[in-house]
């Protein structure tokens, strides 16, 4: 999308009113005027994440001797809320984004860059920093990160002498072979939502398509092959009605053997599986290619107000968020990567899961780092292309050339 038709809509969504209560806060008033304290705004209000980072922003909150206002907001509601304090002068003073949000900010001057502030951030992989910039210049970082992989029934394989796969034509076929009538092989998230895009990208990336032409060849290929094992029966068409969590529900009911989705959903496949499952890299066009998936995770900035002192202070913690020390406590209770590669080194000593995900980690990709603030219109289109492909409207040649006309 050209630039100033992106800088009208999002100045339009600057004047739609949002009717949102405080959806919670750790001490006093939202408004605290304070000099030493700092409004906080995330969307962690889940477990256990909310404990985790309210444990994290705590200790650095000691260490740097402020005190702190937390507001969480639901994560659907979180971009347009912000954008709402952003026209009336309201923004926090530490500010978290999911990282392919945090563009759309600065390229509206929201953000403050880091390094005005000297924050360090050495030891923090290319990637990562990737995530959290926008023309070059470091708005966020993330102290942990997450991807996808693809995990499998231990137990359903075993007992028909399978191994995972590990390219497209083992995919399709093990997937064929463990489908019953009361079980897919394989499912995945191909919701009309950003999960659909970012549960696409890894088949996308891993055949050398690229955001910038989502109608090439190497792109219409991943989404053909996805189209395939619907039409074969081994997906089910609903996946374009399913989100990760679905995906995942349908996992541990066994009512698929293999599913795309990410380190979160450990803690409750521990908890709730009955059968041994395990982790592998998402499989890749042919032997010896590279798994490339998406880097997920949220960055902390720092809004552009008229306190200075404050945009200081919130520097400070974010810097004090990302020591190794926090950033390995952070994954461990959130079971999310570290954003530093010597700590995710350690901490893939945890599991052999753990493992996949770090290395998986190590090669991902950041969704804005082509396309910065324009992403979000590509993902749309990606995404709109997938489920009309998948539900049989058009093949996939034809709707990825359709979505494409809406981007150019």
């Amino acid at each position: 999308m050209p630039r100033n038709r992106k800088v009208a809509r999002t100045l339009a969504l600057l004047a739609v009113p949002v009717l949102l209560g405080t959806a919670g806060c750790s001490t006093g008033p939202l408004g605290s005027d304070d000099p030493n304290t700092l409004r906080v705004v995330d969307y962690y209000n889940n477990e256990p994440s909310n404990t985790s980072i309210q444990h994290a922003l705590d200790k650095c909150a000691n260490e740097t001797g402020v005190d702190l206002v937390r507001n969480t907001i639901p994560g659907e509601a979180l971009v347009q809320k912000v954008l709402q304090m952003a026209s009336s002068d309201t923004l926090p003073d530490l500010l978290m984004l999911d990282n392919p949000d945090m563009a759309q900010f600065a390229s509206i001057g929201g953000l403050v860059p880091l390094d005005k502030f000297d924050v360090d951030t050495q030891g923090i992989s290319e990637n990562v920093l990737d995530a959290g910039s926008y023309q070059g210049e470091v708005y966020g970082l993330a102290p942990t990160v997450n991807t996808i992989s693809l995990f499998y029934n231990k137990d359903i394989l075993r007992k028909q002498g399978i191994e995972p796969p590990d390219t497209w034509a083992e995919l399709k076929r093990t997937a064929k072979q463990l489908t019953t009538k009361d079980r897919y092989g394989f499912a995945f998230s191909g919701a009309a939502s950003y999960e659909g895009t970012w549960q696409f990208l890894p088949f996308m990336w891993s055949n050398g398509g690229d955001e910038t032409n989502i109608d090439s060849k190497e792109v219409t290929e991943a989404l053909q092959l996805l189209t395939d094992m619907v039409k074969a029966g081994s997906v089910s068409q609903s996946v374009v009605n399913w989100g990760q969590g679905e995906v995942i529900d349908r996992f541990i009911g066994q009512k698929a053997a293999m599913v795309v989705n990410g380190p979160w959903n450990l803690p409750r496949l521990k908890a709730e599986a009955t059968f041994d499952f395990g982790v592998v890299p998402i499989p890749v066009p042919d032997p010896g290619d590279t798994s490339v998936a998406p880097l997920g995770g949220e960055v902390w900035t720092v809004p552009k107000t008229e306190n200075p002192d404050k945009q200081a202070m919130a520097a400070e913690m974010i810097e004090c968020l990302n020591t190794d020390e926090n950033q390995m406590a952070m994954a461990k209770d959130r079971l999310t990567i570290p954003s530093k590669p010597d700590v995710a080194a350690e901490y893939a000593k945890q599991s052999e899961a753990a493992e996949t995900f770090v290395n998986q980690v190590g090669g991902a990709r950041a969704r804005t780092a082509k396309l910065g603030e324009d992403w979000p219109a590509t993902a749309q289109a990606i995404y709109t292309a997938v489920q009309t492909a998948l539900t049989g409207q058009a093949s996939p040649e034809v709707a990825l050339d359709r979505a494409a006309r809406t981007i150019k």
